[in-house]
């Protein structure tokens, strides 16, 4: 289990996050970005998963910048604020707030992102701009920036029924980033998501949860 902390961004503003510990000496640290939807029990729950693997993993709150502690629900009302929201905050913004929380969590070790469905394109763009090797799941604004150079390692996911990143997609990922390991599934979007059964496909979440821990032990070590 977590703790709910306070994080220095720029501009003297600060945001909340969620910390989850391991039990013993952390062996690196995870920044742990959001989907749309803010850090909610999903993402908390990703959080307090890593931290069972021996990781410090934090969560920083992209939505505090705009409206604090808000967490959205599924529905189609919730989607279209959190569409909303994360283009009030921004890249940029939410950039520097995964720089901080990597600062934050320092001491940890080496330091790696995994982010979710938005927070697929920020952890791609941690690697492109923040040099962060980073896991990208379902990341459907990523074609906007795969012309950008990696300074980092990226290991991607990708549901083969995701409407909102055709194949033609991913294979402009495998074009642009060939030496990256890109990995497709036979589900739909955002099939890691255990909170939401209209989308969460256990067999392929457990294979690229085994996928993303093999990624990170090897990048972070």
């Amino acid at each position: 289990m977590g703790e709910q902390i306070r994080l220095n961004t720029s501009g003297m503003h600060c945001i909340g996050a969620y910390l989850a510990k391991p039990a013993g000496a952390p062996i690196g640290g995870i920044v742990v970005v959001q989907e749309i939807f803010g850090v909610n029990a999903h993402i908390r729950h990703m959080a307090d998963r890593f931290a069972a693997q021996g990781y410090s993993a934090i969560a920083p709150a992209f939505f505090d910048h705009i409206e604090t502690n808000l967490e959205l629900e599924y529905d189609p009302a919730s989607f279209a604020r959190g569409k909303q929201l994360v283009n009030e905050v921004g890249i940029d913004r939410a950039l520097e707030d995964v720089a901080s929380a990597a600062e934050s969590i320092r001491s940890s070790g080496k330091i790696g992102v995994v982010g979710y469905c938005w927070g697929g394109s920020i952890a791609l763009l941690s690697a492109t701009r923040l040099g962060l090797p980073a896991v990208s799941y379902y990341g459907a604004r990523n074609v906007s920036f795969l012309d950008e150079k990696l300074k980092a390692a990226v290991q991607f996911h990708f549901g083969e029924r995701d409407a909102s990143i055709p194949p033609e997609a991913v294979q402009r990922h495998r074009e642009a980033y060939p030496g990256m390991e890109i990995y497709s599934y036979r589900a739909e979007h955002a099939f890691n998501r255990d909170v939401d059964g209209r989308h969460y496909d256990a067999p392929s979440a457990a294979l690229a949860w085994q996928r993303t821990l093999a990624f990170l032990a090897r990048e972070l070590a």
